[in-house]
């Protein structure tokens, strides 16, 4: 079961994606590729069961270790007769290009070596993930609609603009300030919080519910770190809240009012849906 502990802050869950995609980058020379590579660690990720994730003591040295494996397995080079590199017993062109990556390691630290390499290599095979076989992460139909037309239901009359602004900017100030009580009122008690990543960064991927468990997930989530900024702007017609980390958009939250609280929280932070936030602004406006 996935646990609000597993929760992290803004800025670890970007680092992490960073890292990995800089580890790809390293190895195949090339950004596109690694952004994909990176997104299979993930599916690989959350394809495994919650059991399975819940042993993985260091997850960000997990995914690192996938990701040097689907690198290696892009790179290594077919035999003459068209063996996959380490099926030949006889040394030829595969193990030369084998000894090229590991040239290439030794002017790492030890440590960075066997995360992005030698792990790889000499672990599990470059096509599966530690402890088990490729798998793929299934897609889920978005709650958005069905959970806003009962939360229509529920609330009647929408918030006028500036009681949704005046909720929006405590909000806001609560998380900057860590009140996890001074939060905790200005949710309704069965409040719901969905956390978007699309499976290209380790958020959760439950919807959490009640006025404890969210106030804790959301605080952690935006929770004070350098280079990590929150202001409220206009989302979707009505102020919500825009994180920026490295001021780019990483996060858009927009907040669900019923009878001035807040009873649905919906928190995109998956880096595509994202990306018309991060694009600029046509000469001359």
């Amino acid at each position: 079961m996935e646990h609000i502990g597993d929760a992290m802050p803004l800025a670890e869950l970007l680092d992490e994606r960073r890292h990995l995609v800089e580890v790809a980058h390293w190895m195949l020379g090339s950004r596109v590729t690694a952004e994909r590579v990176t997104d299979e660690a993930y599916r690989e990720w959350y394809g495994l069961s919650d059991g399975e994730r819940s042993r993985i003591r260091t997850p960000r040295t997990w995914l690192t270790h996938v990701v040097g494996g689907l690198a290696l397995a892009r790179l290594a080079p077919l035999g003459p007769d068209g063996d996959a590199c380490g099926s030949a017993h006889r040394r030829g062109p595969c193990e030369d290009g084998l000894e090229v990556l590991l040239r290439a390691a030794d002017t790492l630290s030890p440590a960075q070596r066997a995360a992005f390499v030698l792990d790889g290599v000499f672990g599990a095979s470059a096509s599966t993930a530690p402890g088990g076989g490729v798998r793929s992460v299934p897609v889920r139909a978005d709650p958005a609609v069905t959970a806003r037309q009962g939360l229509r239901a529920r609330s009647g009359r929408p918030a006028s603009p500036r009681r949704q602004e005046k909720i929006a900017r405590a909000v806001r100030q609560a998380c900057a300030d860590g009140n996890h009580d001074g939060l905790r009122a200005l949710l309704t008690d069965d409040v719901t919080a969905y956390f978007d990543g699309g499976g290209k960064v380790r958020a959760l991927t439950r919807p959490v519910t009640g006025d404890e468990h969210v106030a804790r997930s959301l605080l952690t989530l935006l929770s004070a770190r350098p280079r990590t900024t929150v202001d409220t702007w206009p989302v979707n017609g009505r102020t919500g809240l825009v994180a920026r980390y490295d001021e780019r958009v990483a996060a858009v939250i927009t907040l669900d009012l019923v009878h001035s609280r807040v009873a649905q929280i919906w928190a995109v932070l998956n880096p595509d849906k994202l990306r018309s936030w991060n694009s600029p602004a046509p000469e001359g406006i």
